[in-house]
């Protein structure tokens, strides 16, 4: 039985029972809500008003606990990982693009790789790994260095959004595929990570490569040139 089965169980009978009793304290106070709006002066669609308001409560009280109860597993998956792994645990954004070029590297794997919503990535010496799960990770498929043919930093568009994106280019029988990597912004009310911050975790990744091609001895891949980081006004400097 998946380790994750009873949480996901217990999580879906708390948010059905909460929007229960949201529909019927909805139910039960119809009558109430009825005597007030007639009791205010007269407005038009009213009524439908009370409908839309009624049905934006609903689906904020289903909506809340899910994103609450993913936030949960997703920072209970980083401590687990921060105490059992050296390397770096970051937080990735699932996309549809990543997880259809992830398949297409399938070999061994005998199902479909699936991602979580906020899954989590982490890089050492032996090469780049995907976690799904909270309190027990799960790995959900690994690309040694070996496999990795490039990494570069790139942008692209999210729900009308431009974020930048780590593009990790990776060969595995005889198939290459470069998989764009969304970062989680860990300020809260942020969607992705980008400017300095983007840029340092996009560098380090690049050394660990490096360093890891070496001690295989490998050649690892030329050194591009170095990535700029911008700060606020220095972009504007030079217009005068």
């Amino acid at each position: 039985m998946n380790a994750e089965a009873p949480h996901r169980a217990k999580l879906t009978v708390l948010i059905a029972l909460f929007a229960a009793l949201v529909i019927a304290a909805l139910a039960l106070g119809g009558r109430r809500v009825d005597e007030v709006v007639l009791g205010l002066p007269s407005v038009s669609g009213g009524r439908a008003t009370l409908a839309v308001i009624a049905a934006a409560a609903v689906v904020c009280a289903i909506w809340l606990p899910v994103r609450l109860g993913r936030a949960g597993r997703c920072r209970a998956r980083r401590r687990a990982l921060e105490a059992s792994v050296r390397g770096q645990v970051s937080c990735g954004i699932r996309t549809r693009m990543l997880v259809a070029d992830l398949n297409e590297l399938r070999v061994d794997e005998p199902h479909p790789i699936r991602l979580a919503a906020r899954y989590s990535i982490v890089v050492d010496e032996l090469g780049v790994a995907f976690w799904n799960g909270g309190r027990r990770p799960r790995r959900a498929v690994f690309f040694p260095w070996r496999e990795v043919r490039n990494i570069r930093a790139d942008s692209m568009v999210i729900g009308g959004t431009l974020v930048s994106v780590l593009v990790l280019r990776v060969r595995r029988g005889g198939t290459s595929v470069e998989l764009p990597i969304v970062f989680s912004a860990p300020r809260p009310g942020a969607y992705a990570l980008g400017d300095a911050p983007f840029f340092a975790l996009v560098r380090s990744w690049k050394a660990l490569h490096r360093e890891a091609l070496r001690a295989e001895g490998i050649e690892p891949p030329p050194v591009t040139g170095a990535i700029p980081v911008i700060r606020p006004g220095a972009a504007f400097a030079g217009v005068r």
